[in-house]
């Protein structure tokens, strides 16, 4: 982006920052391992790159997620999964999947968007299917997850929001703007779920 950083962005790094104790030891992103490199450094021992398509050069697995066909159980100590189930139609399948790959004890760190343009790059290879609330988040991965072991919050107010939606960049707005929370204006949903030891 030319302008700078997009808010949303904004809010998933700040959020990863917050909870980067979780990610260590092994981490499995999808797409690319950038927030793992950034926000895990030397804790983390081994780095995995999940994608869908067969051709992606970064990838070092290739797997369906909404399936987990070909991801092994019990594997990672954290799954760093931002803004990916908005463009996974089979939902349940996918938090089902990220449920039974992460360790007993391992850490989902999870963002989703709430208010946002539709996606058309995304839309012409996999689809672009939800938006969701922190209701909703919350909800889907409680059908999983032990409810005492997720923690969901939303980023955003209706000012960041129409910056967002205009195209404007974080650094265009003030830190104090940016980080003013409106339930009413979730522009980003942030999840941690972690796995039960038992």
């Amino acid at each position: 982006m030319g302008r700078g950083t997009y808010i949303d962005r904004y809010y998933i790094e700040r959020f990863l920052r917050e909870n980067s104790g979780s990610i260590k030891g092994c981490v499995m992103e999808l797409a690319d391992n950038e927030y793992t490199v950034n926000f895990g450094g030397v804790d983390v021992t081994q780095s995995e790159v999940l994608d869908i398509r067969p051709n992606h050069r970064t990838a070092t697995i290739i797997a369906d997620l909404s399936t987990g066909i070909g991801i092994q159980s019990n594997a990672y100590d954290c799954v760093i999964l931002t803004q990916t189930l908005n463009f996974i139609y089979d939902v349940r399948g996918a938090v089902h999947t990220l449920h039974r790959i992460l360790k007993p004890g391992g850490t989902a760190l999870v963002s989703v968007s709430g208010i946002s343009q539709i996606s058309q790059d995304e839309m012409a290879y996999c689809g672009d299917y939800w938006r969701f609330t922190s209701l909703s988040l919350a909800r889907l991965f409680h059908e999983v997850f032990p409810t005492d072991c997720v923690s969901v919050e939303s980023r955003g107010n209706v000012l960041s929001a129409m910056a967002f939606l205009h195209g404007l960049a974080a650094e265009e707005l003030t830190t104090q703007e940016l980080d003013q929370r409106d339930l009413n204006y979730q522009v980003t949903v942030l999840l941690k779920a972690v796995k039960p030891l038992k």
